[in-house]
């Protein structure tokens, strides 16, 4: 077992790179550190899943590869390269030709990620504001991707309002509207989550065929396995703003390093092999991000700590190809094995 500092590379070429990167908010309690040295690679044409519980960090990574941060928000330390470009170098109107071109996104919720008082129509056609086409060009790549995404009738419903349609056509509507201008990354925050199983299943097919279809990148965040299981290639477990795991899907589900990444797991019902009232849960609570956090962050909930974990932060650790966890554990067996 080796030690290693830096991220795995991967064998496709890595379109977004982030490296070590620190975030804080700042509040009237203090500042809260809800990213530190969180470092990923998300390689061209691959599907990478970033899950984790509530408060994990997942969504705030996300919103800051977008640049779609709060006013109190704080990049101490870190970069992201898109494209081999550094986006924390480009000026404010660079980073907005990005977005909505080489860069997209589909939110959480889609029942208030589309605006309420104009038609699918209007939204769609100024999404494509990159494009030299005309309007009713426009409108038929509009009619075309609403239909690849499974609307009845688009060329008569494309004049519709959001209120028109259900939870799962408004997350169709979506995810059309992210990939009508044919990004390069796609940024999904979870997706599904607002949607019941039958549509969440849905979804994440239809995600997982446009993918393969335009061959695009996704950065994936979800907190449910099974659907990233079923999507990803690559998984990158969080924690309390950390990345404490990361490595192809099946070696994270079926050798999962790192306690936290095993907790999560068991935690899954897909995975209970007894029917019953009382769903696993992981002992104890998220540690606050206030001020600052010595060892690991991990260890006041691991069945397995020991007193490096309080003291000492790990250090990533290679289990196999592709896989790293930060774990004291790793580096003990490394020494017993040796």
């Amino acid at each position: 077992m080796r030690r290693d500092d830096s991220v795995p590379h991967t064998s496709a070429r890595p379109l977004l790179v982030i490296r070590d990167l620190n975030l804080d908010f700042g509040t009237p309690r203090g500042r809260i550190h809800a990213l530190r040295n969180v470092s990923l690679e998300v390689p061209d044409a691959q599907v990478v899943g970033v899950v984790g519980e509530s408060g994990s960090g997942k969504s705030t990574l996300a919103y800051t590869v977008m640049g779609l941060l709060s006013e109190n928000a704080d990049v101490t330390a870190g970069s992201i390269l898109f494209e081999g470009r550094e986006l924390f170098n480009m000026t404010a109107q660079m980073r907005r030709n990005l977005l909505g071109d080489r860069i997209s996104m589909i939110f959480q919720d889609p029942m208030t990620a589309l605006n309420p008082v104009r038609t699918i129509e209007s939204q769609m056609i100024d999404v494509q504001h990159h494009e030299q086409k005309s309007r009713s060009e426009k409108r038929a790549n509009a009619i075309k991707m609403l239909h690849r995404v499974g609307i009845p009738d688009p060329q008569s419903r494309i004049g519709g309002y959001p209120h028109h349609f259900s939870g799962g056509m408004r997350q169709r509507i979506c995810i059309a509207m992210a990939l009508l201008v044919k990004p390069a990354l796609l940024i999904a925050d979870e997706p599904t989550t607002a949607l019941d199983a039958t549509l969440e299943v849905q979804i994440i097919h239809l995600l997982k065929d446009l993918q393969k279809e335009m061959g695009c990148s996704i950065l994936f965040v979800s907190h449910h396995l099974g659907a990233v299981a079923e999507l990803c290639d690559r998984v990158v477990v969080m924690y309390a703003g950390e990345v404490v795991e990361q490595g192809p899907v099946r070696e994270i589900f079926h050798n999962p390093a790192h306690p936290y990444t095993r907790a999560l797991l068991e935690c899954d019902p897909g995975r209970l092999k007894q029917r019953t009232r009382t769903l696993p849960t992981i002992p104890g609570e998220v540690p606050s991000l206030l001020g600052s956090h010595r060892g690991c962050i991990f260890s006041s909930r691991c069945p397995h700590s020991f007193d490096r974990c309080v003291h000492e932060n790990p250090v990533e650790y290679s289990i196999g190809t592709g896989q790293v966890a930060r774990c004291h554990l790793l580096d003990e067996e490394r020494q017993v094995s040796a």
